[in-house]
């Protein structure tokens, strides 16, 4: 990203800021976020939606002493600004105090801004995508096996980010999404079965053909044909890198700064300890080139790093905004991301695991009885304690090989120890933002729903 940005919307919010300054605000920022989309539905032959949107919105928080208060506006009319910034004041001279609430220092902020590889400048028509979504769907309903469509949607987006401070910090970056998904079903009535394979890059160009989309969900869904259900056992567990994310995704959450200073984390007291086997290295790459969740700078104007979040196994860092990082007694890391209302709270950019050295054959070469997840269900991942326990599908593994597919099965332990307990695969791929191989994890209990 080049170092300008958008004069405009600066101008705007550094107009907005001092006049919270001249209403009595001790500081404040504020963040512009404006997007065009366009999406399409193609489902069973079907144009089934055809959807053109655009926006834009303020969001001003300000301080007034250790308070603060935010508020947010789709009106940019000069009235409504001066309302909206009146209302921020008031009610910022009502809250509560905080103590660990306010802007970066000057020499927090960073004054230049990394060039990356963030927008692309394809704007696909809607006849293309809905091509597109055409030919996905008719790709997945030409697998044997497959029954129904319950659509094929694709869609582009571009969105513009502005922030500005009164600490003196200014910068804008715009970023591009493309996407892709087909969902289908397979069998006849109780013995049905779902599934669906999707994509969203940056640049179009990095888009799998739709063709090639529509073809791996029909192939998923009919290979789940013929499912039952396994009996209680003990078993090593294999995570589909579709699934192993969700396992990388409750670790970087139970990383959080905040969640960590509140004491809510079942890692609260893991920094610098070994949390994951030593073969396990676990990376944040904020600039990773066409990452979805690269960004020149933080919700706070601080310049992010990459960093090695995991390294031979042992926990390195927290990720934090500046409040967690002031709670803690430590610095930023640059992982504040925030909307238009609201506080910033700290979060992952590009997130994910290291290959490891086993292909996932070989990953699972000596289980004799085994469980491949290919999808887990619900919301049984306890933050505070480490318990986990989903609703599971996927094929049971034999010998090393999956044989057959298996669903209405559960899987459970604790992630203190499902960590402990991890293998990763060679396969490692970047699709999502939070990205990890095939995992394998020795030891977890598998049963019958």
């Amino acid at each position: 990203m080049p170092s300008s940005h958008n004069v405009s919307a600066t101008d705007t919010l550094q107009q907005i800021i001092e006049q919270a300054q001249r209403q009595g605000a001790d500081a404040a920022d504020a963040l512009f976020v404006e997007g065009t989309s366009l999406s399409v539905s193609w489902t069973n032959g079907k144009l089934e939606s055809l959807e053109r949107s655009e926006g834009a919105e303020i969001g001003l928080r300000v301080f007034v002493g250790k308070r603060q208060a935010s508020v947010a506006t789709t009106d940019r009319s000069p009235e409504a600004l001066a309302e909206a910034t009146e209302r921020a004041v008031a009610m910022a001279k009502l809250a509560p105090e905080d103590p660990f609430c306010g802007l970066a220092d000057a020499n927090q902020i960073t004054k230049t801004f990394p060039a990356l590889e963030l927008g692309d400048n394809e704007e696909p028509t809607a006849p293309q995508l809905i091509e597109r979504a055409r030919a996905g769907e008719e790709a997945a309903l030409a697998v044997k096996g497959v029954t129904k469509s319950e659509g094929s949607r694709c869609g582009a987006s571009e969105t513009r980010v502005t922030l500005a401070a009164s600490n003196g910090f200014a910068g804008s970056y715009r970023r591009t999404s493309y996407g892709q998904g087909v969902c289908v079903l397979a069998g006849e009535g109780t013995e049905m079965e779902r599934d669906y394979d999707d994509s969203s890059v940056v640049f179009l160009s990095d888009l799998p053909l739709a063709a090639s989309i529509g073809l791996r969900a029909g192939e998923r869904v009919v290979r789940l044909l013929g499912s039952r259900k396994m009996p209680s056992c003990q078993v090593p567990v294999v995570f589909d890198p579709r699934e192993s994310r969700g396992l990388l995704s409750a670790f970087s959450s139970a990383i959080l700064g905040s969640g960590v200073a509140r004491g809510t984390s079942f890692l609260k007291d893991r920094l610098g300890q070994a949390v994951f086997s030593p073969d396990v290295q676990i990376v944040d790459d904020p600039f990773r080139s066409r990452g979805p969740r690269t960004k020149p700078f933080d919700g706070e104007g601080i310049l992010p790093q990459k960093r090695q979040i995991v390294a031979d196994g042992v926990l390195t860092t927290w990720l934090m905004d500046l409040r967690s990082a002031r709670q803690l007694g430590l610095a930023s890391t640059g992982h504040a991301r925030r909307g238009t209302s609201g506080a910033p709270s700290p979060g992952p950019s590009n997130f994910y695991m290291e290959a490891g050295k086993l292909s996932p054959a070989a990953l699972c070469a000596d289980i004799a009885q085994g469980f491949y997840v290919t999808e887990t269900m619900g919301m049984g991942v306890n933050g505070v304690t480490g318990d986990y326990s989903l609703a599971a599908r996927g094929f049971w593994i034999e010998k090393g090989q999956q044989t057959f597919p298996v669903s209405e099965m559960t899987i459970a332990g604790n992630l203190k120890d499902m960590f402990q307990h991890l293998t990763a695969a060679n396969d490692l791929d970047f699709l999502y933002g939070i990205d990890a191989p095939t995992i394998r994890i020795e030891g977890m209990v598998v049963a019958g729903t």
